[in-house]
């Protein structure tokens, strides 16, 4: 038992490998453990000797391995590895090479932790005999040191060890939008790292169609974070019911068993965070998120309904200002957290019966469009409200086009909505989301020169 507690064997085979393959694939993670790591720490034989051919090639040849000279050093064969070993490095390699890795910043963060404490425990039982001697500056150096080792090491990409590296395709981890002709324009979905945008007048539905993005999320098997400043979480959490069971809205509450029945099987985990209107910050959202990342909680898809009620960190003279800043922090925890970010934004009263709603309409601040990696817009007229119709603009698309509009079928009974009609686009034509920008630009720039 005390054996485990010196190797990474408590984490188990998956974590090991992924621990070593991220060796491979992430030059600065390995820069960052190689003066802390032993090979001892890992259990396995094949994995100690992929490890091994990692750092002999980098002692060898002053630069990181490709992943195509690995898999050369590895069929080649080294007298070191009986069959046995070989088999499952070569098994092991074909695994890597089929299968994505998630959670990629946990591992790293978990590894990094166990290899600094073996090195630190190593140094304290070195100070030992030192303490009897009293040679108490020895012990502060041999500690320091200890304590010096395994520290981030990534300055950035490194223009020539990192040429590798600009060649792998990155997936994007997309989520599913729920519509097929969305996801075909966005390459997938909400990618992790982007923020999408909903734009929507009051009451045209913004808090429906989080709920429905989010419920795509969770089928998927993707764990949702959705945190609400406007409405009870209870409230939220119904309208998830609603929307995974098709139970409707007015028949929910006597419907408890039918439902539980129906989400049975649904295999996401979502959390509902409740805040006050204007009460919480992205600092708020931030500390939210860490703490459920200690407990192995890792978001694929957090819901913030909606950002314009976010309290500002640092309030500043004039609201865009504090919009500007609120979007540009959850952008950056959408990289931080390596998940896809959604919200929404009002319009301003342009926008209420307009039917198509493009990014002129956008409330307060324009500098939020500049941030999002995909806008979309949502405007119901009268009309289509009676209809149980509307109409979403693709206003900003970083994956494919933008300036399409869509015919939608709305029922807010059973949280759905749905792209319909002959191709799913009208032949109207839009400004792009360049031109859009350029006007909202023009526009506020007039606007701030008035006051």
């Amino acid at each position: 038992m005390h054996k485990d507690r010196d190797t990474l064997a408590v984490y188990g085979k998956a974590f090991q490998e992924s621990v070593a393959r991220l060796m491979m694939e992430d030059r600065p993670f390995c820069d960052q453990i190689e003066e802390v790591l032993e090979l001892e720490f890992f259990d396995s034989s094949y994995l100690r000797a992929f490890v091994e051919i990692i750092l002999d090639y980098r002692e060898r040849y002053e630069q990181h391995p490709h992943f195509v000279t690995l898999q050369t050093e590895i069929k080649k064969g080294n007298k070191k590895y009986d069959g046995a070993v070989q088999k499952q490095l070569q098994d092991f390699v074909a695994r890597v090479i089929s299968n994505d890795l998630n959670d990629r910043q946990y591992v790293k963060d978990q590894a990094v932790d166990f290899f600094k404490k073996q090195c630190l425990k190593k140094a304290i039982l070195e100070s030992a005999e030192l303490v009897k001697k009293g040679d108490y500056d020895s012990i502060t150096k041999i500690i320091n040191e200890a304590l010096s080792k395994g520290n981030n090491q990534d300055f950035g990409h490194d223009w020539f060890k990192d040429v590798d590296t600009r060649y792998i395709k990155q997936s994007r981890r997309p989520i599913t939008t729920g519509w097929a002709r969305m996801d075909e324009i966005t390459k997938g979905g909400v990618g992790a790292k982007e923020l999408a945008v909903v734009i929507a007048p009051t009451g045209a539905g913004k808090s429906m169609v989080l709920v429905h993005l989010g419920a795509q999320a969770l089928m998927l098997g993707k764990k949702v974070v959705h945190y609400t400043l406007e409405l009870a979480d209870t409230v939220v959490g119904l309208r998830y019911d609603s929307c995974l069971s098709k139970v409707d809205l007015k028949d929910i509450m006597d419907s408890k068993e039918i439902v539980k029945e129906r989400i049975n099987d649904i295999p996401g985990k979502l959390i509902i965070k409740e805040y006050p209107t204007k009460s919480a910050s992205t600092k708020s959202i931030k500390n939210h998120l860490e703490k459920l990342k200690k407990q192995n909680i890792l978001p694929d898809m957090v819901i913030v309904d909606y950002a314009d009620l976010l309290r500002p960190v640092s309030a500043s003279a004039e609201k865009r200002h504090d919009l500007e800043s609120i979007y540009e922090e959850l952008r950056g925890m959408a990289t931080e957290f390596q998940c896809a970010f959604v919200t929404a934004s009002q319009t301003n009263r342009g926008g209420l019966n307009a039917e198509v709603i493009t990014m002129e309409a956008i409330s307060e601040a324009f500098n939020k469009c500049f941030v999002a990696d995909f806008i979309f817009s949502l405007s119901r007229t009268p009309q289509d409200k009676q209809a149980n119709t509307g109409r979403i603009f693709i206003a900003k698309n970083r994956n494919g086009p933008d300036g399409l509009v869509f015919r939608a079928g709305v029922d807010w009974s059973t949280v759905s909505i749905d792209i319909t009609g002959k191709g799913g686009e009208e032949e109207t034509p839009q400004l792009t989301a360049k031109d859009q920008l350029s006007n909202l630009q023009k526009y506020y720039t007039k606007l701030s020169g008035s006051k």
